[in-house]
């Protein structure tokens, strides 16, 4: 699959940079996180390069989301979780550092302290109709 020699992650698959290698199918490698939000925290790396989610191919899909579910079932039995985030960065403004698309699998405890701070927006008055109807006639190309 094609690779990119820059990419730490294409390097991590191509058994050219080290890693704690979790899991590993036809088109994932799943690696405990270097730099973890929790121990467990691990990643989920296509073996294609693909520098985000929109750049995945249809065949390595499936097989990275059965990795993701595969070390959730995992961390969830190992370390006894009630919880865990499945998230992708994907662009510099979403927080991507890794140019490379993967999802992190985060185990979570009860107080934690990890907290997603939103300020949820609400719709104006057709917004959110005006805003459906633009989505759907792109989906429906």
């Amino acid at each position: 699959m094609p690779q990119t020699a820059s990419c730490t992650f294409c390097n991590i698959v191509g058994r050219k940079a080290p890693a704690e290698v979790l899991y590993e199918n036809d088109v994932a490698l799943a690696i405990l996180d270097v730099r973890p939000i929790h121990f467990g925290h691990s990643l989920i790396i296509p073996r294609e390069h693909c520098s985000s989610f929109l750049e995945l191919s249809p065949e390595s899909f499936s097989g990275v989301l059965e990795a993701s579910q595969r070390v959730a079932r995992a961390l969830v039995k190992a370390l006894d979780l009630e919880g865990f985030n499945i998230f992708s960065n994907n662009g510099r403004v979403a927080g991507q550092s890794v140019f490379h698309f993967h999802f992190h699998v985060v185990p979570r405890y009860p107080n934690d302290n990890i907290r997603f701070t939103l300020d949820l927006k609400s719709y104006g008055d057709g917004e959110r109709e005006a805003c459906a109807q633009r989505l759907r006639a792109l989906l429906q190309r």
